[in-house]
């Protein structure tokens, strides 16, 4: 399996006769699931140019803008990993250094492997945390184990999520569909949109129907028409339910995208929605995504934030990794053919 390059990134790229699946050296991410027949990727490819974490020099990329998110940005694409955070750094973590969501998204990985499957891992300093994943390829099926390794002697709170991030062609406004087995939901309790999303901010409610801010709900199966929309929602899993999924299709291109995971591991998952609102650097109003975040928080926040939130809904915010100890979880990407989106994968 040799190293290949990707929109001028260093990758690795794995695939059998149902699935091409692309992976960057530098920050980790799964920048690529092509279902073969249709020759989709439904993941996200930021429309700016991509570039290396490591080269990244505050001073000479403003393009992707002056904040603990920039260097993030720049390498940025499809599913990333957010471990030790969910979210941004606190200021001080700012100043030292720390990215928004955290040091697995900006880490270079050794990465070995065959045709058919791939093992990568990566040391991340600051945290004191070692994460593996293997990755392998079954019929239209990726099958993904992922390990987080505590290198202190302190029992340890983590953020751990699946920022699995989703973008055109596969999301298209009024059209691509959605099916969660979710419950309680809560929007997020500020407003970062500017003013520009249609949630109602902080509100309570049951998947899939969204308070407005004016009047009325939104249903969150399908992605909004609207010119311009922004907004993020954390939903509880189905607590009477082993197997937590993500299920997304587009009726043009017929492709059916979704992850299965085992609830007790990441109990939560965010909707974020992108729709044309940001345009500070380097979102400059073109950018159209729908991010299926599952993972151990609900919320994205800071680790003083998470701690102190403890749970929502009565059901835990992070995850605990013991000192000196491994945590595996297992979890499947798939994209297929439908004719429709079925209920559950």
């Amino acid at each position: 399996m040799p190293e290949m390059l990707y929109r001028g990134r260093r990758a690795f790229r794995i695939a059998n006769d149902e699935l091409q699946l692309t992976v960057l050296e530098e920050g980790g991410h799964i920048a690529s699931i092509e279902q073969r027949a249709s020759g989709v990727n439904p993941l996200w490819t930021p429309p700016w140019p991509s570039i290396e974490p490591s080269v990244f020099d505050p001073a000479a990329h403003t393009r992707y803008g002056n904040d603990a998110e920039s260097k993030l940005l720049g390498g940025i694409m499809g599913h990333n990993l957010c471990l030790d955070i969910f979210g941004g750094p606190s200021a001080e973590e700012a100043a030292a250094g720390l990215t928004v969501h955290g040091e697995a998204s900006v880490a270079a990985y050794e990465i070995s492997g065959d045709e058919a499957s791939l093992q990568m891992s990566a040391r991340l300093p600051e945290a004191a945390l070692r994460v593996e994943r293997e990755i392998r390829l079954k019929g239209d099926t990726a099958e993904i184990v992922e390990t987080v390794e505590n290198l202190t002697a302190v029992d340890r709170p983590i953020g751990w999520t699946q920022h699995v991030t989703m973008g055109p062609p596969f999301i298209e406004r009024g059209k691509t569909q959605f099916r969660v087995p979710a419950t309680r939901s809560k929007v997020i309790e500020f407003d970062f949109t500017g003013g520009k999303g249609l949630q109602k901010t902080g509100a309570e409610f049951l998947w899939p129907h969204c308070p407005r801010m004016d009047e009325g709900t939104i249903d969150l199966q399908v992605y909004p028409a609207d010119a311009v929309s922004a907004g993020y929602t954390a939903h509880l899993m189905d607590l009477s339910r082993q197997e937590a999924f993500f299920v997304a299709w587009h009726p043009g291109s017929r492709l059916l995208f979704g992850y299965v995971w085992q609830r007790a591991d990441f109990p939560w998952l965010g909707r974020w929605e992108e729709n044309h609102s940001r345009t500070n650097l380097p979102w400059n109003g073109e950018t159209l995504t729908c991010g299926m975040e599952f993972g151990v928080s609900p919320m994205p926040e800071t680790r003083r934030q998470m701690v102190e939130r403890g749970t929502l809904f009565g059901v835990p915010g992070y995850r605990w990794i013991p000192a000196r100890s491994r945590v595996s979880v297992r979890y499947r990407a798939f994209a297929r053919m439908a004719e429709s989106i079925p209920e559950a994968p």
